[in-house]
């Protein structure tokens, strides 16, 4: 017989066999399947009725994990405040005016919403005060810009300009506790506009009491949601300004009776986020600083005083001393001028906002204020009503055509 019967044969064999046997074979597979899935259920009762049973299954598979697993992290796991929806190209990149109250009420809105007048004017309304509310700062800076929030209590909080409610000008804008997690008796003292973080740049900043402090600027590319500590204060003092440098600038500190000190910002060395400082002025006679600005000898130096007085004064006449110093006399404080309240470096070509206690704006061009010497008492720059003050003074680049 050739293989090729035989093969055929056996194929015909297996084709007759007996319905009968192939379905006792398919019921033989059931009946194994059965058994085991009774089996499963068995185990599976033991294990859900014992807590410690499946305590160690979990541990088991873990600790199978972390072998399995056992390479270093590639991912990295960090904290965001919230999703931004916003396209950053589709936003307009423009100088906006951002003005806070003193009840902590911020806001945004173009700077050609103040128009240009001339010293001794009345101004327009800045703000809509309700129930003693005061308007207490105004900047400038770009929709694009981040914002560095520094606090009384050494904290720093971030923001993105554009990321500020805009309103009208006579709106309050929206309150800053809503934006920022601000704690108990804690208020925004100060602001950096800040396009990016990098190694190049130093946060300079100033206490109350005198203190000055430099910290690389990178060291606050990442503030958390509840703030970071930006200096570290004595009891009793507070920050009251802080401002971007290039390592090598001359800083000006300004005193409420009327005195300044000029020194190198090279004098004070760089100090980690939770430094205390260093001494930058020695006060006296219940004295305190009211501001701290960088020095140029191509500017002048802008002191506005409580009762709405002022000059500029060439920032070459204040002398170079080593910080620490009482410094000297930077503008008379008379009965008629009252405190120093805001100091400014300015040039021909700004123009500087001054804001009043009562919500009272007025702008006017930096050469409308007279510049003469430290010791003098200024001319008026502000008109009051009856127990108003001004309280700020920030400059911003002119559009007189100058």
């Amino acid at each position: 017989m050739s293989n090729f019967n035989l093969t055929s044969e056996q194929a015909v064999a297996i084709l007759e066999m007996r319905l009968q046997r192939l379905t006792s074979l398919e019921q033989e597979k059931i009946k194994q399947e059965h058994a085991g899935l009774l089996k499963l259920i068995d185990e599976l009762e033991l294990i859900l009725s014992n807590p410690q049973k499946i305590l160690d299954i979990i541990k088991k598979e873990l600790s199978e994990l972390r072998e399995k697993y056992n390479d270093k992290r590639r991912t990295q796991i960090i904290e965001v405040e919230s999703a931004d929806i916003e396209t950053e190209d589709l936003i307009k990149d423009e100088e906006m005016a951002i003005t806070i109250t003193n009840s902590g009420y911020i806001k945004r809105l173009p700077l050609q919403t103040y128009k240009l007048q001339h010293r001794g004017g009345k101004g327009v309304i800045a703000t809509t005060t309700k129930e003693e509310d005061i308007v207490k700062d105004i900047f400038i800076a770009s929709t694009h810009s981040y914002i560095l929030f520094f606090t009384n209590r050494g904290k720093v909080y971030w923001l993105k300009v554009y990321s500020l409610p805009e309103a009208g000008r006579q709106a309050r804008g929206k309150a800053i506790v809503n934006l920022l997690e601000l704690g108990n008796n804690e208020t925004v003292t100060a602001f950096v506009p800040v396009r990016a973080f990098d190694n190049a740049h130093y946060l300079v900043m100033a206490t109350r009491k005198g203190t000055v402090k430099k910290t690389e600027l990178m060291a606050y590319s990442n503030p958390r949601r509840h703030g970071i500590v930006a200096i570290t204060l004595e009891e009793g003092d507070e920050l009251i300004n802080v401002e971007l440098t290039d390592g090598s600038q001359q800083i000006i500190l300004a005193t409420k009776n009327g005195l300044a000190v000029r020194f190198e910002e090279r004098d004070v060395r760089p100090t980690g986020r939770s430094a205390q400082g260093v001494r930058g002025i020695s006060l006296k006679d219940n004295d305190e600083v009211i501001g701290m600005e960088v020095a140029s000898d191509d500017k002048s130096l802008l002191s506005v005083t409580e009762n709405g007085y002022g000059k500029r004064t060439p920032i070459s006449e204040y002398r170079l001393i080593s910080r620490g110093g009482s410094g000297v006399i930077n503008i008379q404080c008379s009965e008629r001028n009252g405190n120093v309240v805001a100091i400014c470096p300015v040039t021909d070509n700004d123009d500087v906002i001054f804001i009043s206690k009562n919500g009272i704006i007025i702008r006017v061009p930096s050469t409308d204020i007279s510049v003469i010497g430290r010791n003098t008492q200024g001319v008026r720059i502000m008109k009051l009503e009856e127990n108003d003050k001004v309280v700020s003074a920030v400059k911003v680049a002119g559009d007189n055509g100058k």
